[in-house]
């Protein structure tokens, strides 16, 4: 009976621990990212969302953005640098920014 016990008890764990993986955001995988846009250190208007889903490979954001968002796990933080292109808004266009972002939730394709 205890070997009965303990085998149930083993296999109850592997199972709890499959539960508590964390998912890592994959192309065409749905988003749920916070972020922040900063320009030479300050916070630029309009560049700040909070749980703003984002299908990672559609092109939404500008380019480079949705790349670095690829291998981020739920919770994690991360700076991404991009720069605007060109043909951006004039106050954006060709400067180098910085994003903070926290994924949130990753809902698997």
């Amino acid at each position: 009976m205890k070997k009965i016990v303990s085998v149930v008890g083993v296999l109850a764990a592997l199972g709890l621990a499959a539960c508590d993986k964390t998912e890592v955001a994959k192309a065409g995988d749905t988003v749920v990212i916070n972020f922040a846009g900063f320009l030479d250190g300050v916070q630029f208007p309009g560049g700040t969302a909070e749980n703003f889903p984002l299908e990672l490979g559609s092109g939404q954001f500008v380019p480079g953005f949705e790349d670095q968002v690829i291998g981020m796990a739920e919770g994690e933080e991360r700076d991404i640098n991009i720069t605007f292109p060109e043909d951006y808004v004039p106050e954006l266009a060709g400067k180098s920014v910085v994003f903070k972002v926290t994924l949130v939730d990753v809902v698997e394709k």
